[in-house]
């Protein structure tokens, strides 16, 4: 008598756990092509330090990398396109798991315990909406509309940049966006490298720890230093 097999089937939830598997890779490579962009740009702003010439030659740099072959500015723009790509990815990945989430809780407690991941997780929610306004702002202010609070001249790059942080509240709000962004970078690189396998062991995870909070604190005071050098009259015109 032959025997009756049942048809194979999916485990409940294998489809939606792998959607949740890519979109977690997603936020974690577009985010290294962000830190990536992130640690040239603030190289780039140190040059400020130099002065005048030094920075300006450097902005003109960028402009004609990749000449004759690309226009002028070419590569310059393919790569803001491609941080625009990696900023939508970023975005979308975040919200969606951010909904996810959301609607595995279906149950709702009477009291809620607080957790560290729980403080992780809306630090990251709002400083992402944080930072995503300011790079909104910052774009208006240096790239693509240029603006001059002080009302003088947009077309030099280091004078509209020693313009915009003499005003006292633009390098306030400059440097509260880096320390968010130094919060952001400190829980997203470990939470990067947990989604890529690089947290297996004790060492590992402590070393995943370390860089993340070292790579924060460069590029938060990396940036700062350039408006606080502005506004304490050190970078002038």
């Amino acid at each position: 008598m032959a025997t009756q097999t049942n048809p194979p089937t999916l485990v409940k939830g294998a489809r939606a756990s792998r959607t949740t598997i890519a979109l977690k890779m997603a936020m974690a490579v577009s985010g290294f092509i962000f830190l990536g962009f992130v640690l040239a740009h603030m190289y780039g702003n140190l040059k400020a330090f130099g002065g005048h010439d030094a920075f300006n030659e450097y902005a003109e740099h960028l402009r004609e990398i990749g000449e004759p072959m690309l226009p002028h500015s070419g590569l310059l723009w393919i790569l803001r396109v491609g941080l625009i790509l990696s900023l939508v990815v970023h975005v979308y990945a975040a919200v969606a798991l951010w909904r996810r989430a959301a609607h595995a809780r279906t149950t709702k407690y009477v009291m809620k315990k607080e957790t560290g991941a729980t403080r992780a997780s809306l630090l990251m929610r709002w400083g992402g909406l944080t930072i995503f306004l300011f790079l909104v702002w910052h774009l208006l202010n240096f790239t693509i509309g240029k603006v001059n609070v002080q009302g003088g001249a947009t077309n030099d790059p280091y004078n509209l940049l020693v313009d915009t942080f003499d005003v006292w509240w633009l390098t306030l709000i400059y440097i509260v966006a880096m320390l968010a962004l130094g919060a952001h970078l400190h829980h997203g690189i470990w939470s990067a490298a947990q989604t890529l396998g690089w947290t297996g062991t004790a060492a590992k995870r402590q070393r995943a720890k370390v860089f993340g909070f070292v790579v924060a604190l460069i590029v938060s005071v990396g940036f700062s230093l350039v408006p606080l050098g502005v506004l304490a009259g050190i970078i002038t015109k």
